[in-house]
């Protein structure tokens, strides 16, 4: 039999010059990962740098999305090679580091996380991204160079004088401007119409484009074909915990259990 690395669906619809449309999730159920995997989204976002979530968690959710030709993003913890290749061995489509700060600590996420000759990434091919072993070697190589990806996200203002210099860094595939650390950063938290964190913005998406990279970003209904005009191809739409947190509050204000004039401000829900 000819068995070959799973395709990602996210490169796939990028490649054809279509947007790719991913859901954050901060649930750790795979049955969750399953629910959003039935409404057409071509990713689903876990994550571990601020979620609980372990290995088998990780394996789990990505069982339940492959089931629907869903890619996993995993945004790891920031620490050594085995943090950002293990989500990848796991089958995981792509793998987003956050934080990255300079074009050297680019090049060192190129350099694990791509093999030869792109970069160092070490190897096995005995996990379910090599078929177990069943993915001929050099294919498996060459396959997951191509089907998947690496986004470096950019949210601190160290950035800004170094954008150019990480753009143009050869081998990951998606920059990601992460405008909610921006804020924070500038003395400015939330505010995503600042001046400085509207500039950061277009300006990821037009060096992105330049260097030949995806752009990727957080997004809402309301900014979507904005940011989709700035260049923006990887858009992040809607998260678990704030459709179940507005929910709940429509229920709760439903049942009398909680006054209408006392409505519960949800963080996220708008961008």
């Amino acid at each position: 039999m000819d068995f070959q690395i799973r395709k990602s669906r996210v490169l796939r619809v990028l490649r054809e010059g279509r947007v790719a449309n991913c859901f954050k999730m901060n649930f750790s159920d795979p049955r969750a990962v399953e629910l959003v995997s039935k409404f057409g989204f071509d990713c689903v976002w876990t994550c571990m740098e601020h979620v609980g979530n372990n290995w088998s968690t990780i394996e789990a959710q990505v069982w339940a999305a492959k089931g629907y030709d869903v890619d996993v993003l995993c945004r790891v913890s920031r620490g050594g090679y085995s943090d950002y290749v293990k989500p990848l061995e796991m089958d995981a489509s792509g793998i987003m580091v956050p934080h990255v700060m300079s074009p050297e600590d680019a090049a060192r996420v190129v350099s694990m996380t791509k093999f030869p000759p792109i970069g160092r990434r070490a190897v096995d091919g005995g996990n379910a991204d090599g078929g177990y072993c069943t993915v001929p070697f050099l294919d498996y190589l060459k396959g997951a160079n191509r089907e998947r990806f690496v986004i470096l996200q950019i949210e601190d203002p160290e950035t800004e004088d170094k954008l150019e210099e990480i753009a143009a860094v050869p081998g990951y595939d998606i920059l990601f401007f992460g405008p909610g650390d921006f804020s924070v950063a500038i003395g400015e938290p939330g505010n995503s119409g600042h001046p400085r964190v509207a500039s950061m913005r277009k300006r990821v998406a037009e060096a992105a484009v330049k260097y030949g990279k995806f752009a990727g970003t957080v997004a809402q209904p309301a900014n979507r074909q904005e940011l989709i005009d700035m260049g923006y191809t990887f858009l992040s739409m809607g998260a678990d915990v704030v459709g179940l947190s507005m929910y709940c509050s429509q229920m709760a204000e439903a049942c009398g259990i909680m006054s209408a004039n006392s409505p519960v401000t949800i963080y996220g829900a708008k961008e």
